[in-house]
């Protein structure tokens, strides 16, 4: 999109052409200064941070357009048990955190991530998220990541941990070049927590209740303030959980965030009765998208907060949002690989390049939004597989990427997962009613493609679609989007 739209009301009412800069045929990525949170949480971070979340898809929402992860289930111990959580092995069809195909020995698990980096050049990040807690039996884990340094040293290692081990271990991680940790934080509050976990083993005791939930926090604050001095950047990960911790969120934000958390991540509770769990089976509902939506808005302020999370398996491959882990199961994997670091390098100076003329682009989108001045807030869906642009047919879509436009601009909400539409060529009207529902609230929708029929009734249930800025940047095809309806909009005015 060119500058010229910029001044849109005045093009509009002065009936100017606008012009649009010709649509982008590489992809686009890396960390812009709206990347990890809200503008002016990022405008602060300083460009020695920046370089350390441009290509980590947890940390950066821009990279998670264009930067894969692996995660190796080289840690089946845990030292806790969450109400929400029931760990499967050999389970190939649920997407959540604790679910894992196989495990792993830490040999096996670098021979799994050298087999995927030579076919993924956009892997940029290992990670050991479970399928328990990466520091309940710390050898593998640790064993793990020396291997990892050793053998694929341009990768970045992220852990995932409770925290109620981590303050034991802050040195290790520091050594081992461990530069991203997440913490999983559901309060800071005994007495809200004790409601979460249903036990606590520490020094040889199994704790409960709130004895249980104290040592808990108490650790997991020691371990935030031992990797704040120790520069090592912290997530923290919260489930929302309906009228257990939605009111308590936003106090946790302030309190981890004056302890040197970077980024807050906040999850919905994933409460389906099939899954096993202790809230799911005793009917704990999880949170609605708008009631999720509702606390992050609370929380994010000048907070990093982080909001394309995809709550992924613990052996998850790919993009977030796709998990390509049966690609690569240990009787999948080749016998030998070729050195592909050079691969990933020319990858990233790519990303980084084009990074330039995206961040342009979306900077011009922002301004177009603001020029409009909305007077409420506007939801718009768009399909995108992958390089922050408009590149999914509507009936392939598995979710929708969610942005808000209002007087202040254009900014990522979050995402809406749905059943896709088409399967085998043809569309089902059942799962159309039921994409219909996810988009509660949401008036517009742009895809690459989408069929007459589904076009029509989206169109009845009050959602405009459109398919007009198929594979441009996001931010520039909302932009162009919003230009037509009010170019639209005016001309019915004027006929009238």
């Amino acid at each position: 999109m060119s500058s010229s739209i910029i001044s849109l009301k005045d093009a509009v009412a002065g009936s100017t052409t606008v012009d649009r800069a010709s649509k982008p045929t590489s992809t686009g990525g890396g960390c812009s200064t709206s990347g990890c949170g809200t503008p002016s949480a990022e405008a602060a971070i300083p460009a020695s941070v920046l370089a350390r979340i441009n290509d980590h898809p947890c940390y950066s929402e821009e990279a998670h357009h264009n930067f894969a992860r692996i995660h190796v289930a080289v840690a089946p111990a845990c030292n806790i048990q969450c109400n929400y959580c029931n760990r499967k092995y050999d389970c190939a069809n649920e997407s959540r955190p604790g679910v894992v195909s196989e495990r792993l020995s830490p040999e096996d698990a670098v021979r799994k991530v050298q087999a995927v980096a030579a076919k993924m050049p956009e892997l940029s990040v290992v990670g050991i998220a479970g399928p328990g807690d990466a520091l309940a039996d710390y050898r593998h884990t640790f064993a793990t990541f020396r291997l990892m340094r050793e053998v694929l040293p341009d990768l970045r290692l992220c852990l995932s941990t409770n925290g109620l081990a981590l303050v034991d271990h802050v040195e290790t991680i520091k050594s081992l070049g461990i530069d991203h940790v997440t913490i999983t934080m559901n309060a800071v509050d005994p007495h809200v927590s004790e409601g979460i976990y249903d036990w606590v083993y520490f020094n040889n005791r199994r704790l409960r209740g709130l004895e249980a939930a104290t040592v808990l926090l108490d650790r997991q604050m020691e371990g935030l303030d031992a990797l704040a001095r120790a520069d090592v950047l912290v997530k923290i990960n919260s489930v929302l959980i309906p009228g257990i911790n939605d009111d308590h969120l936003a106090k946790l934000n302030t309190v981890v965030r004056q302890h040197g958390a970077f980024i807050h991540n906040i999850m919905p509770l994933i409460s389906d009765p099939a899954h096993g769990t202790y809230f799911g089976l005793n009917g704990q509902r999880g949170p609605s998208p708008e009631e999720l939506q509702r606390v992050q808005d609370q929380v994010s302020g000048d907070a990093r907060v982080m909001r394309h999370c995809r709550q992924c398996r613990a052996d998850a491959v790919g993009l977030i949002g796709e998990d390509r882990g049966q690609e690569f199961t240990m009787a999948k994997l080749p016998e030998t690989v070729e050195d592909t670091t050079r691969e990933r390098e020319s990858y990233r100076a790519l990303i980084a390049h084009e990074q330039q003329d995206k961040t342009r682009q979306a900077g011009d989108a922002r301004r177009t939004i603001r020029a409009l001045e909305l007077t409420e807030e506007t939801l718009v869906a768009v399909c995108s597989k992958g390089g922050g642009r408009i590149n999914e047919h509507f009936g392939h879509a598995s979710e929708f990427k969610v942005y808000a436009a209002d007087s202040n601009g254009l900014r990522f909400i979050g995402h809406r997962r749905i059943d896709r539409y088409c399967g085998g060529g043809e569309g089902d009207d059942s799962k159309l009613e039921t994409t219909i529902v996810a988009l509660a609230g949401i008036r517009h929708v742009l895809c690459a493609k989408i069929g007459n029929c589904p076009r029509q009734q989206l169109s009845e249930a009050g959602i405009t679609v459109s398919d007009a800025q198929a594979f441009e940047y996001i931010e520039s095809a909302i932009a162009a989007h919003f230009h037509d309806c009010y170019a639209q909009t005016v001309a019915t005015e004027r006929r009238a």
